[in-house]
């Protein structure tokens, strides 16, 4: 293992191991089978290229797309690991060069496509000479019951039995239970660790807004995403190119694809994609498994994808590089019908119910008002017990006083009974805003008394008053049909008076969020740092991010390295990346520090001239901390909403995460804010008790949205800081 240290250290440039990955390693040395699932970006390939190093014989990697294949050995050949590629993509003389590189044991890894594996050819190569670990890289195509089985991978079990001394590791990022099971049995491994690393990306900032105009919205987007590389997925190869042909004549830097351009278009706007000399691939599923590419800086859903898999599969194309990166969904409910509509073509029974069941997923994640990564880490059987992760649209928003909607939802709720229980949301809102369209009177609804009674709320508000009704479960959505039914609770509603809490404020119409965090590096600087990475790469035809990745660069505009010391202390520079391209960078930092008079690294001149506001600018997640240190070194909660130009509201909520973490919190200063009566804090305390504190949303919910959120957030300051001086 020491040796495995020093391999990461002076080969990979990493000073320490990530989560797993030194017992991963321990695991493939000592010749056992691993099952390794761990997310995009989580450092996968190290697990296997560390004890590839190591062996005496030869690691085969099994992957399932030439790109990833190529891309992952021009990587390895420039931190200087010898590496052999064999797939059709070569010309003849390449591929004889790489089978004898192989052959003399010149490679310690050899990538290989599934189907080539059985050939008469490879397999008396390979049995001529030592294999010591089979790797199966995105293994869950091996499994039937995945997002993408390829019946290819099928033959990896009996392709296992010709080596049985080797080691095997399967790796994916996307795999549920039930499919970890299918891998493990199609790879016969008998006996293996399983190895899950945990599916939560915290520097994807996850969004869903409703899809109004969504052309529009895409725009809105771009315009905050300025000169940064990313993805928009479409559904269909119509729309993608109807999409990049509109986004281009507005001047953007993109280009499509998808399966019905010709190999050499669609491969040559993948390459201009990953090289940087086109800023956004606008693509259909197609694109992207495993694009190593680090600098995606946002992914947009044009389309709401077909399960969780993909859509995971998808967002985890961005941000590899630990860098924030933003995903966006446009979520319109004529998308299920579109994707309804493919699904009901499958001839295979089971291969259509399981469709159903993942579209069903989808579908309750763009609609769930919780922190999106409950639904979406708890899919692939993790528990995920933070409710204010601040990195997605529900956790960000602030908390909405609800006010009583009960005769919008009876409005809305007998037309869907007056109609019959088999009209989708878009003419029922027509129905109720009295819009006299042909559907309607050929039907006969104009005639209805709920004909007209809605038109005092706009579309939008409809469509708000619609999800709401969903997610208090008074409605059902026929996922197949697209139609809206009422359910046992609706009775309650529309007969017996019941009351309906809600919101009525029109849905945002963009993709308006927080402000993208302010760099904390040297912006100059990393954009000298980056044309000459360009430059660098252009001479040799491969990625920029190969050379160094946009975080390495950024933490060379932080340190200021003036040295090959220095250099090395910076994540993903090896002794074979300082070799090649240390002085290179050197003399530009060095020359940038002189003509700017830098003595220090950022950070140090920041601490001393920064002020608070500036920390605020520089450090946006941790926002609540300085709120709440803030506070606590005598700051009024006025006087901190002032500087920072939020409600007091907003303060009290940060405070009250800051409490959550475990600090305590001063009183003064606190209960002067409350106006709730203290013969009910005594309630609230219970409801604490009985309930959790993990959300608002439930306690605010219990007390009928009487008490207000600022008063709930005191009081549970209150609770958590267990204040001996304030008795209950």
């Amino acid at each position: 293992m020491d040796k495995a240290k020093k391999i990461l250290k002076d080969i990979f440039g990493y000073d320490s191991f990530r989560p797993l990955q030194l017992e991963i390693i321990q695991n493939v040395l000592n010749k056992k089978d691993s099952l390794v699932v761990m997310p995009t970006g989580g450092g996968k390939s190290v697990c296997y290229q560390i004890p590839a190093l190591i062996f005496e014989g030869i690691t085969i990697v099994v992957s399932p797309l030439i790109s990833l294949m190529k891309d992952q050995v021009e990587q390895l050949r420039q931190l200087g690991v010898k590496t052999a590629l064999l797939n059709s993509s070569l010309s003849p003389e390449h591929y004889r060069n790489n089978f004898e590189n192989v052959k003399n044991l010149k490679a310690k890894l050899l990538y290989i496509a599934p189907e080539s594996l059985l050939k008469d050819e490879i397999v008396n190569l390979l049995k001529s000479i030592r294999v010591d670990c089979i790797t199966v890289d995105e293994a869950h195509c091996i499994s039937e019951w995945g997002h993408d089985f390829r019946k290819e991978y099928r033959q990896l079990g009996k392709f296992r039995t010709i080596f049985p001394s080797a080691a095997c590791i399967g790796l994916t990022a996307t795999a549920t239970p039930r499919v970890q099971d299918d891998i493990v049995k199609n790879l016969n491994m008998a006996e293996h660790k399983k190895f899950i690393a945990g599916f939560n990306r915290e520097n994807l900032f996850l969004q869903v807004i409703p899809k109004q105009d969504p052309f529009q919205q895409t725009v809105e987007f771009l315009k905050e995403h300025q000169n940064q590389s990313g993805i928009i997925y479409c559904f269909s190869r119509k729309q993608v190119d109807s999409l990049h042909e509109d986004l281009a004549y507005l001047g953007y830097s993109t280009k499509p694809y998808h399966a019905g351009l010709p190999d050499d278009e669609r491969n040559r706007n993948q390459d201009l994609f990953i090289k940087d000399e086109v800023q956004i691939i606008i693509a259909t599923i197609a694109f992207g498994m495993g694009i190593n590419k680090s600098n995606v800086r946002f992914v947009l859903h044009y389309d709401l994808p077909k399960n969780i898999e993909s859509y995971y599969q998808e967002i985890g194309r961005s941000g590899r590089d630990g860098l924030r990166s933003d995903c966006l969904l446009l979520f319109s409910y004529a998308d299920i019908a579109k994707i309804n509509y493919f699904i009901d073509r499958k001839e295979d029974e089971v291969e259509r119910l399981s469709a159903k069941a993942h579209l069903s997923a989808m579908v309750k994640y763009a609609e769930s008002e919780i922190c999106r990564r409950h639904p979406l880490i708890n899919y692939f059987g993790e528990t995920y017990k933070n409710f204010d992760c601040q990195m997605c649209d529900n956790c960000i928003a602030a908390e909405k006083e609800m006010t009583d909607i009960t005769i919008p939802a009876q409005k809305f709720l007998s037309a869907v009974k007056r109609t019959g229980e088999v009209f989708g949301v878009n003419y029922l809102i027509d129905v109720l805003m009295g819009n006299d369209t042909d559907r309607i009177l050929s039907n006969g609804h104009q005639n209805l008394t709920v004909f007209g009674i809605g038109k005092e709320y706009t579309k939008k508000q409809w469509h708000m008053f619609a999800n709401q009704l969903v997610s208090k479960e008074l409605l059902n959505r026929d996922l197949e049909f697209g139609s809206i039914k009422l359910t046992e609770r609706s009775s309650g509603v529309l007969f017996k008076n019941q009351k309906v809490s809600g919101f009525i404020k029109e849905p945002e119409t963009s993709s308006k969020k927080l402000k993208q965090v302010e760099q904390s590096y040297d912006m100059e600087l990393f954009e000298l740092l980056r044309v000459k990475r360009k430059e660098l790469a252009e001479a040799q035809s491969i990625p920029p991010y190969v050379i160094f990745s946009d975080k390495a660069l950024a933490q060379m505009a932080t340190d200021y390295p003036r040295d090959e010391a220095g250099l090395l202390r910076i994540s993903g520079i090896g002794i074979n990346k300082l070799e090649h391209y240390g002085n290179v960078f050197l003399s530009i930092i060095k020359r940038y520090c002189k003509k700017k008079n830098i003595t220090g690294n950022l950070n140090k001149r920041q601490q001393v001239i920064g002020s608070r506001r500036k920390s605020r600018n520089n450090s946006q997640v941790l926002k609540h901390i300085i709120v709440a240190e803030s506070f606590n070194n005598g700051a009024s909660i006025k006087e901190l909403a002032e500087e920072f130009e939020v409600k007091t509201q907003t303060i009290v909520t940060h405070i009250a995460r800051y409490a959550n973490e475990g600090h305590k919190i001063r009183i003064e200063g606190l209960m002067e804010q409350i106006s709730l009566p203290a013969e009910q804090h005594k309630k609230v305390f219970e409801a604490f008790k009985e309930e959790g504190i993990s959300t608002m949303k439930t306690i605010y919910a219990k007390f009928n949205n009487e008490i207000s959120y600022e008063d709930l957030h005191i009081l549970k300051i209150m609770y958590l800081n267990n204040n001996q001086d304030y008795k209950i």
